[in-house]
């Protein structure tokens, strides 16, 4: 045998070497996938992982190969009885929304057409440009904008703060760095802004002092008429007010900032004006709940979340831009590799050109496939509703003297926290915890705590299409429940 037959017979691929096999293996999968999401609700939300598991994840590095249906027997031993729970109908710690079944196939499909989606002329790119032109529809975005699908609302919010800060710098920002801006920039945002927000004025080189946090109001909205202050007070300082950030649904509490009072206030003070509307925007789809984010047509940039209320599988945000130009000339830098032609693969629009990544997943496929088989008017309608659940939930507990409302209910966040008579600030919150706690161990439900006004309290965040008003009911009943078992043992 020659050398050359030798290397060739010596190649090796990913591929199976028994198409049949994978193909049987492919058929349980989908099966148990299938019961997986049938059953969530019989399961518990959320449970502790006993040690022979947690050491499971700590084996070492696999150095020879194993069957694949071995692979698979790990993951549903080892994995998927361990999930973080968020798409359990009781799942209400954190804002994420619940997945759905179609959308997972897309994800798989996306997986196996294997596309980059930084650019070139292919179909995944196509509809990559049109689930953002949705967005942007959605929102009542001209068809001129501009948009990116990115990880989630973190960067989505990145992406737009940073092209107010290219647009406002007074100076080529992207040659010659913030050193070189004439007077320091300022943005704005009420004191509920998302942490993510911080982070981006730490990127961007603004440093965090840059974002002023404006008092709230009654309803933990931004304060108007202090917001007007602060632009003033700075401007007579030689700072250059830059970007208000509007938020359409606080982390908190669900608080919709007045977006259509803030943009009048941008046009006023010539400022960038950027919604960040990762919990609510969607809402404008809503039927009976769009007035809530009346004004958001009006911003500079929004930051949305696909994979919140439009509950995609993870991950999926979307960063959408009024002004094309401005966006593209924040990011688009074109090496000589990445030149367009004018025919073949290349000849398509480079999509990493708006944003910070070149090389792109296909995430468009599972939005793309969710919304062509549900329709956007059944997602309005689950949004709202999800928000008449939230306004259940909160009659629930102003009929309940054992419970106490905390914040004003305005979407679907429901903050309260269990009564107990006489105690200071510090053992209520320690009441508390230890009710969430339970709740969660006994993989009841998934609540989440905060702190409102500088008291702590107990967060439901209703985003998730399977929740129905018994599971409401069912957790007032088991708060009520463990609040007397924890009170009895809970010494004075």
């Amino acid at each position: 045998m020659d050398t050359f037959q030798e290397a060739t017979n010596a190649e090796e691929t990913l591929d199976p070497p028994d198409w049949a096999e994978v193909g049987a293996l492919s058929h349980r999968i989908l099966d148990d996938a299938i019961a997986y999401l049938k059953d969530v609700r019989d399961r518990p939300v959320w449970r502790g992982m006993p040690a022979e598991v947690r050491a499971f994840f700590g084996a070492p590095l696999p150095r020879s190969p194993a069957p694949a249906a071995d692979v698979y027997d790990d993951v549903a031993r080892n994995l998927m009885p361990y999930p973080m729970g968020n798409v359990h109908p009781r799942f209400w710690s954190w804002y994420m929304g619940s997945s759905n079944f179609t959308g997972a196939l897309g994800d798989f499909l996306a997986a196996i057409q294997g596309s980059n989606l930084g650019g070139g002329n292919h179909a995944a790119g196509l509809m990559d440009s049109q689930v953002v032109n949705w967005m942007k529809e959605m929102v009542g975005f001209p068809t001129s904008a501009s948009g990116t699908l990115v990880s989630g609302g973190s960067m989505a919010n990145i992406i737009g703060l940073t092209v107010a800060r290219n647009v406002k710098a007074g100076v080529d920002v992207r040659e010659r760095g913030v050193g070189a801006i004439p007077r320091p920039l300022r943005y704005y945002a009420s004191d509920q802004v998302h942490s993510c927000h911080r982070k981006a004025m730490e990127l961007l080189g603004l440093g965090n002092r840059a974002l002023r946090r404006i008092p709230t109001d009654a309803g933990l909205r931004i304060d108007i008429a202090a917001l007007k202050a602060a632009i003033a007070e700075d401007r007579a300082a030689g700072f250059k007010p830059a970007c208000v950030i509007g938020t359409a649904g606080t982390v908190n509490t669900g608080a919709v900032d007045d977006l259509q009072a803030l943009a009048s206030v941008a046009g006023e003070e010539d400022l960038w004006f950027h919604v960040d509307g990762c919990i609510g925007a969607l809402i404008a789809v809503a039927p009976e709940s769009r007035s809530l984010v009346a004004g958001i047509e009006r911003a500079d940039s929004i930051a949305l979340d696909p994979h919140k209320w439009l509950h995609a599988p993870f991950e999926a945000g979307c960063a959408l831009v009024r002004d094309a130009s401005a966006h593209r000339n924040t990011f688009a830098v074109t090496p000589e590799y990445l030149e367009s032609t004018p025919r073949g693969l290349a000849s398509g629009e480079w999509l990493h050109d708006y944003g910070l990544q070149t090389s792109r997943g296909f995430r468009a496929l599972k939005i793309w496939m969710a919304l062509k088989e549900h329709g956007v008017e059944k997602f309005g309608r689950l949004i709202d509703q999800n928000i008449a659940q939230a306004r259940y939930l909160t009659g629930l507990i102003e009929a309940e003297p054992a419970l106490e409302l905390m914040a004003p209910t305005t979407i679907n966040i429901v903050c309260f926290r269990h009564r107990l008579d006489g105690a200071s600030e510090e053992r209520l919150k320690v009441f508390n915890t230890e009710i969430m706690l339970r709740l969660q161990e006994e993989g009841t439900a998934a609540l989440s705590d905060t702190t409102v006004q500088g008291r702590h309290c107990l967060r439901v965040a209703i985003a998730n299409h399977r929740t129905r008003r018994s599971d409401l009911d069912l957790l007032v009943a088991e708060m009520l429940r463990l609040g007397r078992e924890v009170e009895a043992a809970t010494p004075a």
